[in-house]
């Protein structure tokens, strides 16, 4: 199979389409779909956030994005994190046929990612990471398994897109009422921040086994 990977620029998954792109020989990886000149069998879209003319897309066999809902339930935006807050450990992964809807594509797999709790960004990102990786190589090397698509089924509903204001701290709630959101903030780009008669502070959140630290 002649394989493409297509992921944005300054996006956090591109150390990760580099491994895809080791584990897969002789795939190709690019960072803007109008550099995809050639025809492939398949273009695994990932962490990609421009939209790519359908004329494009119809040169490949399939054009594949990962999706971490129980499509069509939690199409949107930041699906993994919104189920986080919801209290959720337990993450299903939607691999789809990209069309011109909003995540509603035909699915080729569904694979469900089990989280401990206490992950923070940093290790929710690897672990999301690395389960799109296993996707990806699953539909790659059992090619016959999964290359027929299904409709979706159910009842869709949609996350909006997450802000640095999503990041904020209710100061009248407990540390343990708010964990799910400390554990998903990005200590660099969208730290945890709260307000105190008028004035803002940043808090930023990391594991440490050190009792003394």
């Amino acid at each position: 199979m002649k394989i493409a990977i297509l992921t944005s620029h300054n996006q956090w998954f591109i150390p990760y389409a580099k491994e895809l792109q080791k584990k897969i020989k002789n795939s190709h990886l690019f960072f803007n779909h109008e550099e995809i000149k050639d025809t492939f069998d398949t273009v695994f879209i990932l962490s990609y956030h421009k939209l790519i003319p359908l004329e494009q897309l119809s040169n490949n066999k399939h054009n594949i994005v990962i999706h971490a809902s129980d499509l069509p339930n939690g199409k949107g935006w930041a699906p993994m994190f919104w189920q986080i807050l919801e209290g959720k450990d337990k993450i299903v992964f939607s691999m789809f046929e990209i069309s011109d809807g909003v995540d509603n594509g035909d699915i080729y797999m569904k694979e469900e990612l089990s989280l401990t709790g206490y992950e923070l960004n940093d290790e929710l990102r690897e672990k999301q990471a690395q389960f799109i990786i296993d996707m990806c190589l699953k539909f790659y090397n059992d090619y016959e398994k999964y290359k027929i698509s299904t409709l979706q089924e159910g009842q869709e509903s949609f996350y909006k897109k997450r802000s640095a204001k999503d990041s904020e701290i209710d100061i009248h709630k407990t540390i343990d009422e708010q964990f799910n959101l400390l554990r998903i903030v990005d200590n660099e780009n969208y730290p945890a921040f709260f307000y105190k008669d008028d004035k803002k502070y940043i808090l930023k959140i990391e594991e440490t086994d050190d009792e003394n630290r």
